[in-house]
């Protein structure tokens, strides 16, 4: 139960605002654990984006301004960790061709145009395509399921075979630490969470996510040798992003 514990506890105190206990001990397996358990971490968040999206409803609110507060708080929620992680894989892709630099550009931690406007894009796309999703029956229980589910981005990040971009940072725990078959198995989890919340069209926003990442996760491998903690929460960002348009559609 301890290893366990230790895991639940370092992929809630990483992923959301929830006060929690520190973990006694952080390795390779309990990081694996708690990539693993991260959807299920981030149900706060994703009850708080579904209670937004009710109480706007009830309250008469548009779904745009809805959207924009349940972005909010969300945000809010996650202490801005994976939008950080966003603009700082924008600044490096696009800073230099040189493995190096675009690296030291990620650490340096200031954000740069083009990470200002991945951050811009990223949520104006969210809000706009939350915003769609509220418009329906089930929306707001739609919105707060997705938000979850899009947390699996980091189990595939951190799946073996996937290289490490350096040996140090705060991804360098994570790496490789989740097992091929358990990222499958949590995927079929979401997929047939997602199918049974939003039909068909939720088994698609799954597989549309999922193949959003694979890319971002091959384009960290080829420009900077493997991933970090930043690609893997611009992985979350872009997730969520892509679940919330299918979902719209």
């Amino acid at each position: 139960m301890g290893p366990l514990l230790d895991a639940w506890r370092l992929a809630v105190g990483t992923l959301t605002a929830v006060p929690v206990s520190p973990p006694r001990t952080v390795d390779g397996r309990t990081a694996g654990r708690a990539m693993l358990l991260a959807p299920l971490a981030a149900v706060p968040l994703g009850a708080l984006v579904a209670a937004t999206g009710l109480v706007g409803r009830e309250l008469g609110l548009t779904a745009l301004l809805t959207a924009v507060l349940a972005v909010a708080a969300l945000v809010a929620g996650s202490r801005a960790f994976h939008l950080d992680g966003l603009a700082d894989t924008a600044d490096g892709l696009t800073s230099s061709y040189d493995r190096r630099r675009s690296l030291e550009v990620m650490r340096s931690g200031t954000s740069g145009p083009a990470g200002v406007a991945a951050v811009v894009l990223v949520l104006g796309t969210q809000v706009a395509a939350l915003a769609a999703v509220l418009r329906t029956d089930r929306g707001w229980a739609v919105a707060g399921v997705l938000v979850c589910l899009s947390r699996c981005a980091l189990a595939l990040g951190c799946t073996r075979g996937v290289p490490g971009a350096r040996a140090d940072g705060l991804g360098s725990t994570y790496v490789g630490s989740v097992r091929p078959l358990a990222t499958l198995a949590l995927q079929l989890a979401a997929a047939a969470l997602a199918y049974a919340v939003a039909g068909p069209a939720g088994v698609v926003a799954v597989l549309a996510a999922t193949a959003v990442v694979v890319l971002l996760l091959r384009r960290a491998v080829m420009r900077l040798g493997g991933v970090t903690g930043d690609i893997l929460g611009a992985s979350v960002e872009l997730a969520l992003a892509t679940l919330l348009v299918v979902a719209s559609a």
